[in-house]
């Protein structure tokens, strides 16, 4: 045997003990959301009337849980359980017809959870609306810009459905010999991709309203007649979302404390000819579908969603149809140089979002009007929020190092 092997396994049985010893006292990092058992005195605002407010939320997700297998899971994280596991606590919701009854049945079945990550509670809350458009069914001078329905071509793959690790995790794109190859990016559609295939839902008037209905997932549209139509997501296209206010922040476009949705219409408005590149620098594309005239617009949850009391989350880290108290705070409509108005609230987590990604992190809708858009338009306070479990699976949850 050569000199330098020798020497070679020498110096390595001197480092296995070293190697050994490192092994056993470097702790791995930690990862995911803590959560710790609290009371519900513990909620910052716990007996306002904005419990008992958050009744038609709750009855939405309780409606719809009864419908599902008791096996079936939650939607999103695997904390929330399966329907089964809520079937007592949703009953007593549902017969809840006061403030004192809703109160009784959440503190008798359910627990919060003070969520935090790495000890840090502190988290950003933004907020989305119904905006308004004005459209109509052909194509015109005035109304170019079509909203696209789902194309039958288009495959939404939930990867949480086949392994658990991808939990909150879905890719969407095209099947073709075999293989899910990506769906073209909104450059590509708005170029063309679809067209001649009858595939337009509606035409409305504004390249930069259509883009802003993207974002907001959901709308209005005002018809020629004056009537109003409601428009849906059907459906994206896989591509990641990239938000164009951080591309003007870091373009040095708009100054950071300056961002809000109003001051990017107004430099899209400045901008004339930048717009149709900017808006293509977000490759995500949603797809619509027409909505009826009843409760408010449909989130991820399959529910109808309520203004004030519904929010989109990242379905990674929490379970859709989980109750949340949110503690935060959102500008005042009526002013933009006044203070934020405080935001103690129960909310129902019904939806998601492409933009809506981290462990706490929420989007607070608001509903449709003026009011709504000033305030989602410039929300994005900082706040904290407590999950709320069935006791069982809230002791589990506080159990877990994660």
């Amino acid at each position: 045997m050569k000199f330098y092997t020798i020497l070679g396994l020498a110096l390595l049985l001197l480092l296995v003990p070293a190697l050994l010893i490192g092994l056993v006292f470097i702790k791995p990092a930690k990862t995911g959301l803590d959560f710790e058992l609290v009371s519900f005195a513990d909620l910052p605002g716990w007996d306002s009337e904005y419990v008992f407010a958050a009744a038609p939320a709750l009855r939405q997700s309780c409606e719809k849980l009864k419908t599902l297998p008791e096996q079936r899971n939650l939607p999103g994280a695997a904390i929330g359980g399966t329907a089964g596991d809520w079937s007592d606590g949703c009953a007593a919701i549902l017969a809840a017809t006061t403030k004192q009854a809703l109160t009784v049945a959440l503190t008798s079945y359910f627990n919060p959870l003070r969520v935090s990550l790495g000890g840090n509670s502190d988290g950003k809350f933004t907020g989305y609306y119904e905006t308004l458009l004005r459209g109509s069914r052909t194509r015109s001078e005035q109304y170019r810009v079509p909203l696209h329905m789902r194309p039958p071509e288009l495959v939404m793959v939930d990867l949480g459905s086949f392994r658990s690790d991808l939990t909150g995790r879905r890719i969407a794109g095209r099947v073709e010999g075999g293989q899910l190859l990506p769906y073209p990016d909104r450059r590509k559609i708005d170029s063309g991709h679809l067209e001649g295939r009858s595939l337009e839902l509606l035409w409305v008037d504004s390249e930069v309203d259509a883009f802003f209905l993207h974002i907001q997932g959901s709308g209005r549209v005002r018809m020629p007649d004056g009537s109003l139509l409601r428009v849906g997501y059907a459906g994206q296209n896989g591509h990641a979302y990239s938000a164009i206010g951080r591309l003007l922040i870091s373009e040095g476009e708009i100054a950071p404390e300056n961002m809000s949705m109003q001051s990017i219409r107004q430099w899209l408005k400045n901008n004339p000819d930048k717009v149709t590149d900017m808006l293509h620098r977000n490759s995500s594309y949603i797809f619509f579908r027409e909505l009826g005239d009843g409760a408010g617009p449909i989130g991820s949850a399959n529910v109808p969603l309520t203004a004030g009391h519904s929010l989109a989350v990242d379905r990674k880290h929490l379970p859709l149809h989980a109750p949340v108290w949110l503690a935060s705070s959102h500008p005042d409509p009526k002013s933009r140089t006044a203070p934020p108005i405080p935001f103690n609230r129960l909310m129902v987590a019904q939806d998601t979002g492409g933009a809506i990604t981290g462990e706490i992190r929420g989007d607070v809708f608001w509903g449709f009007g003026n009011q709504a858009e000033e305030i989602a338009g410039r929300m994005a306070n900082r706040g904290s929020y407590w999950l709320i479990l069935p006791k069982a699976l809230a002791t589990i949850a506080a159990g877990d190092d994660g």
